[in-house]
């Protein structure tokens, strides 16, 4: 049971409905995280808004997808976990396998994202005072300075969601159920 409420359509205050409207709009269904966020007008806006500025990096969705993926894993948010593989898996038409490897912290074969992974963990893990040498393999990758500030850009996306569901414990929804970690 979640210690935070988690808002539906009809329960959410007034200022926060049509960012509730408009995630059953894009979803087909209302995420607990949306629900949870409700209870802050403001914490839903700036989720909404972060996430569309996050959308317009250069970073590709499947790198995006890897930065919140290995963010929701190392911070625990089993929600988001289920959540980023989902998109993952649909959008970013990422092979099972390497999702799989996100959600594990492994190695997915793919030098780039592999590349944006631990680049991420550094960034998580030494709150930006990543080590030379990571931050010289990033580059290496292809990556630059710009897409350095996006990955940070989308941890701090990560870091209001997954605080945000872990401080609520609300479930992972029944359409993500068979994305959690595990389940694919």
């Amino acid at each position: 049971m979640s210690r935070l409420t988690v808002h539906t359509n009809d329960s959410a205050p007034e200022a926060s409905r049509s960012f509730v409207e408009k995630a059953i709009a894009n979803n087909g269904y209302l995420p607990n995280l949306i629900g949870v966020l409700a209870n802050s007008p403001q914490a839903l806006q700036t989720y909404m808004t972060v996430s569309g500025i996050n959308a317009e990096t250069s970073l590709t969705v499947a790198e995006r997808e890897v930065v919140q993926i290995t963010a929701a894993r190392l911070h625990g948010c089993d929600f988001c976990v289920a959540g980023h593989t989902a998109v993952a898996l649909k959008k970013a038409q990422l092979p099972v396998e390497r999702v799989r490897a996100l959600q594990r912290g492994q190695d997915t074969g793919d030098a780039k994202l592999d590349a944006v992974r631990a680049f991420a963990e550094a960034v998580i893990a030494r709150r930006g005072a990543v080590d030379d040498r990571v931050y010289q393999a990033f580059l290496d990758a292809g990556y630059g300075e710009r897409q350095a500030l996006e990955v940070v850009l989308g941890i701090s996306l990560a870091t209001l969601c997954n605080f945000a569901n872990t401080l609520a414990g609300s479930a992972i929804n029944p359409e993500l159920q068979p994305f959690a970690s595990g389940a694919i």
